[in-house]
């Protein structure tokens, strides 16, 4: 995979792209990442990116030739890759984890991160995607950036080492992932549950799975209504909301 990262900043992405999995993943050829300082296309004597926007306001917008110039030279240095161009933008759709899967499977993203107040709006036809980090503006996308090249790249093949990692994460099953333990087998009184340690896997993959249900139920409900229930797991639902309702209607009294 590549990725390009149209940004003013490029040294702002030095440390979260030089550790971790995404180091390993640049070390181990799977993905090219290349920084594009968009400031090299300003005009002027003093390479102008921003200027005031027509009809007044508060604020200055990004001007279109750099961010345009700075496609154009994405494309004549890989004119065969089909690519997905990004615009970081608060009024975007919400990135999410189906979002990383899908970005995952492209062979080229272009990351567009924006400063100041906004866009021109002509900037726009130059973008396939308009994705937020969520509902709060940030001083520039920089930071969005990086948070989704992160989500993406670990997704890429042998990047986790173990396929299984990412495929169990909270979000990709539909479900929060459930608890998870190592040694010690108990700790200032806290012990672990002792079918994790019988060597039944199919008693561990049915308490793993009711365990991820259950965090879900209690933590992010919402995430149920898309979630294809059995009738065990109705059962279970049923079963934890009236313990919850009994458990309110004893704080009452």
């Amino acid at each position: 995979m590549k990725i390009d990262i149209v940004t003013l900043f490029p040294e702002m992405f030095d440390g979260p792209l030089g550790h971790s999995m995404v180091k390993r993943a640049i070390e181990k050829d799977i993905v090219d990442i290349n920084t594009i300082n968009f400031r090299q296309f300003g005009k002027g004597k003093h390479q102008q990116v921003d200027d005031t926007p027509y009809g007044g306001g508060a604020g200055m917008l990004l001007k279109p030739e750099p961010l345009f110039e700075a496609i154009d030279a994405i494309n004549s240095r890989n004119p065969e890759t089909k690519k997905r161009v990004i615009l970081m933008d608060p009024a975007g759709k919400p990135f999410d984890q189906k979002m990383a899967e899908e970005f995952s499977e492209e062979n080229h993203l272009v990351f567009l991160c924006g400063h100041y107040e906004g866009y021109d709006e002509r900037i726009r036809s130059l973008v396939t995607d308009e994705v937020s980090l969520g509902d709060y503006v940030l001083t520039g996308g920089e930071l969005a950036a990086m948070v989704m090249v992160d989500a993406t790249v670990r997704l890429l093949p042998e990047v986790l080492g173990n396929a299984v990692s990412a495929q169990t994460d909270s979000h990709s099953s539909g479900l929060l992932e459930h608890p998870h333990y190592t040694r010690p087998a108990e700790y200032k009184g806290m012990k672990v549950p002792d079918v994790l340690m019988n060597g039944n896997h199919g008693l561990i993959e049915e308490w793993r799975h009711e365990e991820s249900l259950k965090r879900t139920f209690l933590r992010r409900p919402d995430m149920l209504e898309n979630y294809d229930l059995t009738e065990k797991d109705k059962a279970l639902i049923s079963k934890w909301q009236n313990e919850t309702a009994d458990k309110k209607t004893d704080e009452d009294f």
